[in-house]
C-alpha cells in the first residue's frame, strides 16, 4: 500500500510558481531551509513524499546526505521509486564529505549510469542551498530571457556550483570555469552533447563528463 510518506510527486500534482520552491515538510527549521529563506520564495508542503524541494519547471530535487548515505540503502529504494513513478526531472545532490566518500562511487553508479538522472555533489547543506538557489535563478532568467536583446552579461560563477563541478573527473577549478562561462548554468551544461562539451574543454575531459552526467 504507498502511503503519502513514501508516494512520489506525480507531474501536475503540484504547480509551482517561477521563484518558488515548494520544500518536504521534513526539511523545516534545518539548516538548508534557512539558508535558503529570504534568497527564494520558499513554501513547505507536506504531501511531497519522495522528493525533498519541488521546483517550478518540473524539476525535483532528492537530497541524499551524509546521514543517508551511512545509514543503508533505503536512499536507494527512494531514488528507484522515484524513476519509476514520476515523469519529473529528477536531480540528485549528495553530501560528499570525507565520512560519506566511500560510499560515492556507488551512488554515483546508480544515478548516473543506472537511473539517468544528474548528481550533484555537495559538502554540506551550505553548498546544497546555493545550488538550489542558482538553478532557480537560472530557471527565472530563462523564463524572462528576450531573445532580441543579445547576449546578456555573464554573471559571477557560484563558488558552490564551481566546487561542485570539480568533483567531476578530470575537471578542476580551471576547467569548471571554462565550463561555466562556455553554458552559464547547470541546466545548459547537462544538456550539451558530447561536440560542445569538447569545444570547451577537450575530447578526454568532455568524455568523462559526459559520461558522468548521463547514463
Amino acid at each position: 500500500m504507498t502511503t503519502k510518506a513514501n508516494a512520489p510527486v506525480t507531474a501536475g500534482s503540484i504547480v509551482v510558481p517561477y521563484g518558488h520552491v515548494i520544500g518536504n515538510e521534513k526539511w523545516r527549521g534545518s539548516e538548508l531551509a534557512q539558508r535558503l529563506q529570504g534568497k527564494v520564495r520558499l513554501i513547505f508542503e507536506d504531501a511531497l513524499g519522495l522528493v525533498d524541494f519541488h521546483l517550478s519547471n518540473r524539476t525535483c530535487i532528492l537530497l541524499i546526505s551524509e546521514a543517508d548515505l551511512v545509514a543503508g540503502d533505503e536512499f536507494k529504494r527512494r531514488l528507484v521509486r522515484f524513476r519509476n513513478a514520476s515523469s519529473l526531472r529528477g536531480i540528485v545532490i549528495v553530501e560528499k564529505t570525507p565520512i560519506s566518500d566511500q560510499y560515492y562511487p556507488g551512488v554515483q553508479k546508480l544515478v548516473v549510469l543506472e537511473l539517468g538522472m544528474v548528481l550533484l555533489p555537495v559538502a554540506n547543506q551550505g553548498e546544497a542551498s546555493q545550488l538550489i538557489i542558482q538553478l532557480v535563478r537560472e530557471q527565472s532568467r530563462d523564463r524572462g530571457s528576450n531573445p532580441f536583446l543579445g547576449k546578456q552579461r555573464a554573471r559571477p560563477a557560484e563558488p558552490a556550483l564551481l566546487q561542485a563541478l570539480q568533483h567531476i573527473p578530470g575537471v578542476g577549478k580551471t576547467k569548471a570555469l571554462l565550463l561555466l562561462q562556455r553554458f552559464g548554468s547547470i541546466h545548459r551544461l547537462c544538456n550539451a552533447d558530447i561536440r560542445e562539451l569538447e569545444q570547451a574543454v577537450g575530447q578526454t575531459v568532455a568524455q568523462q563528463i559526459y559520461t558522468f552526467l548521463h547514463s
